[in-house]
């Protein structure tokens, strides 16, 4: 149903909208992947399904999986649960199992959609799950699925566009890294989502202009350049 799915959102959002996609040749075909966007709509996570040529896995909120039809639809299209009562540990475990099992999980750093559309300072779950797994991210620049409700996703007749960047990975840290190294590696990950947004779209991260000086040091994946070191 997944691949069923795939090729469904790409057709009409390609034939009843006009759904840009650049840099699809950089999705890596095998391993783990950690694919790390804005989130500006619930129309984003369709879209990526839509845009990225691989099997996606998410987190949702668990209240979404309280009716028999949309849980069994979530599941076939491969939407894990997330009690946010919790402190995110659960979902962390599952994102790391996931990973350690090559598969592409989809993150959405901000936590919650943007209201005004422009990025908010990310949460560190995200820097904390690339250091414990080493994956290669890829970072994705959403725009354009906020202009239409939810219910006109079939039929979005708006434009919209996903724009993929090249993979990398984060320096290897040894032991357990402090907050502030967290924070600086979260803002290197956001650097790399925003750099491949417009200017307004970009929000606390406005002062990305493409690769930072501050990305010198992270490490191309291997379909960026050198390889993992």
């Amino acid at each position: 149903m997944y691949r069923a799915g795939h090729w469904l959102g790409l057709f009409c959002l390609s034939n009843f909208g006009r759904l840009e996609v650049l840099g699809r040749e950089s999705v890596p075909p095998y391993g783990p992947l950690i694919v790390v966007a804005n989130h500006v709509s619930y129309n984003d996570p369709p879209m990526l399904l839509a845009s990225i040529p691989r099997a996606l896995h998410f987190i949702a909120k668990q209240e979404l999986f309280n009716f028999t039809l949309t849980n069994y639809f979530l599941k076939q299209f491969n939407v894990y649960p997330f009690n946010r009562t919790g402190h995110g540990v659960d979902a962390m475990r599952l994102m790391l199992r996931l990973l350690a099992e090559d598969r592409a999980v989809v993150i959405f750093p901000e936590g919650h959609r943007s209201p005004d559309h422009a990025m908010r300072k990310a949460m560190l779950g995200v820097a904390y799950l690339a250091h414990r797994s080493q994956a290669p991210i890829l970072p994705v620049g959403i725009t354009g699925t906020e202009t239409f409700p939810v219910w006109r996703l079939p039929i979005p007749l708006r434009h919209m566009r996903a724009n993929i960047g090249q993979p990398f990975t984060l320096p290897m840290i040894e032991g357990n890294p402090s907050r502030q190294v967290l924070e600086s590696l979260r803002d290197m990950v956001m650097g790399r989502v925003a750099a491949m947004l417009p200017e307004e779209y970009r929000g606390v991260y406005a002062t990305a202009q493409g690769p930072r000086e501050d990305l010198a040091n992270i490490t191309p994946a291997a379909g960026e350049g050198n390889g993992p070191s």
